[in-house]
């Protein structure tokens, strides 16, 4: 359902500012300024309330969806971010669920209790007006994606990321819950519209004729027709999109791009999870690996337009951070890996495993129950990578033939004949992926075989 009009919020000059939309009041840069001043435990952080005019406010929402404003004054600043009842990069012509704020603030505050150091506390969030403020990550921290494409490489970010993956997934799992908990989880992160759009735009919608489908044109047309017309990838990608709509395994955040996390070199944050509900725990782990492969496979046509002078140079040589792209997948899923692992066998062993395997099978005390958990632990994660391998090959295609692309490739790589040839070898190796996942037993042939594909031949 729409929000409802709020009340407008008094200023020395009237009411609040606002254009209606749709039954919604959208903030303008001095309205939202009025709204964080007229609540003490947001206005706290920025500064007195009578002075709330002179606080600068900009627009910072770059991303297809949603508007984000840093509101910032003397003693600080908050991000105030709100849903409009449509998708940004399209407008009112494709509506969109308002409630997807509801979802991405409860699930910031259930995933901030099991890795409270990765995400932005909510300070509050007003359903009527669609809107929420949270703690603003200030400079020098930097969208993931940006820093990637400026050149940069963090130290920190592939232990932070496998961190925060192992703790949210397994925590919100039925390896550590109640059954009758974990049911209550499912309802309440019911997010249908925003599924349905995963469901077309991922699962659907690369594979056919769509209106919204994009490519690098006419360098590409040979291919994305030779993609709509593979049978192969057809039944792998309906087999994923039967699991993204049946399997609810953990809590996700949904949308874990490089586009959804803020970096420095000693932080990391996660944000933006609207896109959250409970489903396979291999969508998360694939969105965030795949994306890291295709800054991989971009970073060679970045090179070739800054060494034809169509790019600013980077900040650090294109080698070593493919180098380093190449390291943080493996060591993002090593840790992930041990990480959940280790959780798990923390849960078995203080008697507090979750219904879905329970320490009456596999607790210390069971027959043979160290054993038994060993077995079912390997044959877990086992089949968690290979979903994960597939599910990574679903999320490079369609950031090369659908609606929305990543700007590593879009702005990255200006000259459109040395794009094309670096989206073309990504989207062989993202066919390989979604089609023989099993061509990849290890994230460390997974790494390799990328490697080798992503170089100009």
């Amino acid at each position: 359902p729409l929000a409802t009009p709020a009340t407008p919020v008094p200023t020395e000059s009237g009411p609040l500012v606002a254009v209606a939309t749709g039954s919604t009041v959208a903030f303008t840069n001095e309205s939202v300024a009025a709204y964080v001043a007229s609540h003490p435990e947001l206005a706290k952080h920025v500064g007195p309330a009578d002075g709330h005019k002179a606080w600068k406010v900009r627009e910072v929402g770059d991303g297809n969806i949603n508007f984000v404003y840093i509101v910032e004054g003397p003693q600080g600043g908050l991000a105030v971010k709100q849903c409009l009842p449509y998708v940004r990069c399209v407008g009112e012509s494709w509506p969109l669920t308002q409630d997807r704020l509801r979802i991405e603030v409860s699930c910031l505050r259930e995933h901030g209790k099991y890795a409270p150091d990765r995400v932005p506390a909510v300070h509050r969030y007003d359903p009527e007006l669609a809107a929420c403020a949270m703690t603003y990550i200030a400079p020098p921290a930097i969208i993931l994606r940006k820093g990637l494409m400026a050149g940069r490489t963090y130290p920190l970010f592939a232990q932070h990321t496998a961190q925060y993956m192992a703790a949210t997934l397994f925590s919100t799992s039925t390896l550590a819950m109640a059954s009758g908990d974990h049911k209550r989880m499912v309802q309440q992160y019911t997010n249908p519209e925003m599924c349905e759009l995963t469901e077309k735009v991922i699962f659907c919608e690369p594979y056919t004729v769509a209106a919204h489908n994009r490519h690098t044109s006419p360098q590409l047309d040979g291919d994305v027709q030779a993609l709509r017309d593979d049978v192969e990838a057809k039944v792998a990608i309906s087999g994923l999109k039967r699991k993204f709509m049946t399997h609810a395994e953990a809590l996700l955040h949904g949308d874990l791009h490089t586009g959804s996390i803020m970096v420095t070199d000693s932080d990391t944050q996660v944000i933006d999870p609207e896109f959250a509900y409970v489903g396979p725990i291999a969508f998360d782990t694939a969105k965030i690996l795949g994306e890291l492969l295709l800054a991989l496979f971009a970073s060679y046509g970045q090179e070739a337009c800054e060494a034809a002078g169509s790019r600013p140079a980077p900040e650090g040589p294109r080698a070593a951070q493919r180098e380093w792209l190449a390291g943080c997948v493996a060591s993002i899923w090593r840790e992930f890996e041990s990480g959940f692992v280790g959780h798990w066998d923390a849960a078995l062993a203080g008697g507090k495993g979750g219904d879905g395997y329970p320490c009456a099978l596999l607790g210390p005390d069971a027959p043979q129950g160290s054993t038994g958990a060993k077995a079912v632990q390997a044959t877990f994660m086992r089949e968690l990578w290979t979903d994960t391998v597939s599910f990574m090959g679903a999320f490079i295609i369609r950031r090369l033939v659908g609606i929305s692309h990543v700007a590593d490739m879009d702005e990255g790589v200006p000259d459109a004949d040395i794009r094309a040839g670096c989206e073309r070898r990504a989207l062989r190796f993202g066919r390989s992926l979604l089609v023989n996942p099993g061509y990849f037993p290890s994230v460390e042939a997974l790494v390799s075989t990328a490697a080798a594909a992503a170089a100009p031949k």
